[in-house]
């Protein structure tokens, strides 16, 4: 293929150091996540907490994490996925070694927001790393590999903390991961650079920015972040993303008691049955990676790799959910919420492999921060609106379809207003107090 750069065996070796150490950090995040819900019993009898003292602790991370997203992005962009990484690396794991050791409510649900802020950098770094050193072309598998961690440390979670906690106490079980993360994150300093901290050679710089937009800047400064919102682009990923994780806390937050409540399956059967889902989940994943560098292979615009299979997979997901709420077969239910998961995470993968082309350089990751926010209001949301319709109307089913719902409204916003990369031209251009504002997201045709 002529004309087109190919990876050095250096910049090979820090392609796989870089995703090794993504998809470490990953799952470490995700299974620091599941700890309160694994311990969930021994914690309330402990503490003297009820059910919703529980649910309180449990939002608690969740809303953390969604409105640390915004400025965590910029702060990525403009500090590099060095420090941005093993800062919040550093702190949820602090976060996590004092869940073991708290003594209140009160000291557990500032526990639980540490551990939301210090988790916020992960996938905005991770988003950064792949647009650093990976070219056009190769970006989307590399975004699948590293956003499987999300899957693959959600079906690792619940065994392994399980074994630890009734190893060694709940108390210790936190101590433990908290320990755990501290090392990756030594480890993760030590080892990864950021390009401008390494002597590059011309053809490896040639490499990881040909087919790139020419003028890309290094650093993000506020003045940008804050164009970003004036884009019709921006605010589809937004509300694209937001069905996205929506749907996917949907099973997160209630698979293993929907199996149990409204599929009649035992605790014993559930385990298993709730872990094949999230397995096919890391498939999904790299395997929209894998289609998104196909389709750029191909000759098909950039940004329209990432968003058509984005849309495609989201409306698919939509339609197994329904499947599955409305099919009196465990099996079949189980199948169906299997393909679900593999479709959410192929459209999870396509949006963070969104961030590396809809965007100047600049502001990869905090664009990609941007849209988390927006995914997580919806995973927020997600645990307590299923559980109120479940509660009202004594099923999930409605529940579910509403999930479907939304996905599909969703999958329109990829679709219809994901519909042109913003420029470093662009921006300059927003920036100009004559523009009208009804010109934003408009092509430069119009």
């Amino acid at each position: 293929m002529s004309g087109i750069e190919q990876a050095t065996p250096r910049l090979k070796l820090i392609q796989r150091v870089a995703l090794t150490m993504l998809v470490v950090a990953g799952v470490v995040n995700y299974i620091d996540r599941a700890t309160l819900a694994v311990a969930n019993p021994l914690i309330r009898e402990e503490l003297g907490l009820s059910i919703a003292d529980m649910g309180y602790l449990l939002s608690a991370f969740l809303w953390a994490y969604a409105f640390a997203q915004l400025p965590t992005g910029a702060m990525v962009d403009r500090l590099g996925p060095r420090i941005l990484l093993t800062l919040g690396l550093s702190l949820w794991s602090l976060a996590q070694l004092l869940g073991g050791l708290v003594q209140s409510f009160g000291q557990f649900f500032g526990a639980r927001v540490l551990l939301g802020l210090g988790e916020a950098p992960q996938f905005p770094t991770g988003a950064r790393v792949v647009r650093d050193w990976f070219n056009q072309r190769d970006r989307g598998l590399a975004t699948g590999v590293f956003n499987c961690a999300s899957s693959l440390g959600t079906a690792i979670a619940v065994p392994l903390l399980t074994f630890l906690m009734l190893t060694f106490g709940w108390r210790a079980m936190f101590v433990i991961m908290g320990v755990a993360g501290l090392i990756v994150a030594a480890v993760w300093y030590s080892l990864y650079r950021n390009p401008h901290e390494l002597a590059l050679t011309q053809q490896e710089n040639r490499y990881r920015t040909q087919g790139d937009p020419p003028g890309q800047r290094t650093k993000v400064t506020f003045r940008e972040w804050k164009l970003l919102f004036r884009f019709r682009t921006t605010w589809g990923m937004v509300f694209g993303y937001f069905g996205c994780i929506y749907l996917t806390w949907i099973y997160t937050a209630w698979l293993p008691g929907y199996l149990e409540i409204e599929r009649h399956m035992s605790v014993k059967y559930t385990g298993w049955a709730a872990a094949v889902p999230f397995a096919c989940g890391v498939i999904g994943g790299v395997f929209g990676g894998y289609i998104a560098d196909m389709l750029v292979r191909r000759g098909v615009a950039p940004l329209k790799s990432r968003s058509y299979p984005a849309a495609i997979a989201l409306l698919g997901t939509a339609a197994c959910t329904v499947a599955a709420a409305y099919v009196s077969s465990n099996a079949l239910a189980i199948a169906f919420i299997s393909l679900s998961l593999f479709l959410v995470y192929v459209t999870s993968t396509c949006a963070w492999a969104l961030s590396s082309v809809a965007v100047p350089t600049n502001c990869t990751a905090s664009i990609g921060a941007v849209q988390n926010f927006g995914g997580y209001l919806g995973g927020a949301l997600a645990p307590t609106v299923t559980g109120l319709i479940a509660q009202k109307t004594g099923s999930f089913v409605p529940a579910l379809v509403v999930g479907a719902l939304i996905g599909v409204v969703s999958a329109g916003c990829y679709l219809f207003a994901v519909d042109r990369p913003i420029t470093a031209s662009d921006m300059d251009a927003m920036s100009d107090p004559q523009m009208h504002p009804l010109k934003v997201g408009a092509s430069p045709t119009e």
